[in-house]
């Protein structure tokens, strides 16, 4: 999916994400242009995931 693809639903994102990963913050979650891949790290730490795993879920959310 496109960088504009996750800007548009990242609402919806972040929701899933929260719920698949009840450890992870607010601030875990929170979009800031540029900045994807240090949110995608944080997001990597805390739920144990590759960054592509992480990315492959976050598609599968969107279709």
């Amino acid at each position: 999916m496109s960088h504009e693809t996750y800007k548009g639903n990242w609402n919806v994102i972040k929701g899933k994400l929260k719920q698949s990963y009840a450890n992870l913050t607010e601030d875990d979650v929170q979009y800031a242009e540029g900045k994807e891949d240090e949110m995608l790290g944080r997001i990597q730490q805390k739920v144990g995931k590759t960054k592509q795993e992480i990315k492959d879920q976050i598609d599968s959310w969107l279709k």
